[in-house]
């Protein structure tokens, strides 16, 4: 039989060829400014793997640390992602009976990495609603986020105007100037003058529906750490 150590780095292995697909798959979704039916489908597989990761690594840890659940190996065990120590003492006595005296360097460990302690871990928490809002088949919704900054500097570095704004809007009319430079209504910018200096900076990128920061970005966080969890829960069982 196959051991879950094995099942485990096999679903890992899965999750990072999924993600280099994933990372063409959004680029190309990027260009053509929408979120395709494929690139929806391969999140949801790669988080389901690493979701299932975690989940067999609760396994282990139950069965070699809470011999008193000994009776109950079929009912289901999620890896403990909680919002609150209260929350993870609780689930722990449940899940996790006797875990606590059995290993208290691994029940430490668990309890550091969960998402109220903070930025560092903040991914968990994301990666857990991610995964809650796919149950029954379910894709999340994405939506692409856009914001175009303009910044003009005189010679001197000194920023004079700073515009950002959603779609790049138009805003000014004829006649407007800045620093006594027009600007050109068709562009929004001022005509190109030796005493400024014009930035155009523009970002595109996707969100999960109420996760904020990039769908990309989440996606490679939950990969590195549920390598890093399963790597470091391992060496302590």
């Amino acid at each position: 039989m196959t051991s879950r150590k094995t099942q485990i780095e096999a679903l890992i292995t899965k999750a990072k060829e999924q993600f280099l697909t994933i990372k063409n798959t959004y680029q190309s979704s990027l260009d053509q400014e929408s979120v395709s039916t494929e690139l929806k489908i391969e999140i949801k597989n790669m988080c389901e793997n690493l979701r299932s990761a975690l989940d067999y690594l609760a396994r282990d840890i139950n069965e070699t640390h809470c011999p008193t659940t000994s009776g109950k190996r079929s009912r289901k065990l999620y890896f403990p992602i909680t919002s609150s120590r209260e929350d993870f003492k609780t689930n722990m006595s449940r899940s996790f009976p006797g875990l606590q005296t059995a290993s208290s360097e691994l029940w430490d460990y668990l309890e550091s990495i969960q998402p109220y302690h903070g930025k560092s871990a903040i991914w968990l928490s994301h990666f857990n609603t991610l995964n809650n809002e796919n149950k029954h088949e379910s894709l999340v919704p994405q939506r692409k986020s856009v914001t175009e900054q303009v910044s003009v500097e005189t010679q001197n570095g000194k920023v004079v105007y700073t515009r950002s704004s959603p779609h790049g809007r138009v805003e000014f009319g004829k006649g407007v100037k800045i620093m006594g430079v027009p600007v050109d209504p068709s562009t929004q910018l001022p005509v190109p003058h030796p005493s400024q200096k014009v930035q155009r900076i523009k970002w595109v990128d996707f969100q999960f529906e109420d996760i904020p920061g990039s769908a990309l970005l989440l996606l490679k966080a939950s990969l590195n750490g549920v390598e890093k969890i399963t790597s470091e829960t391992r060496e302590l069982l």
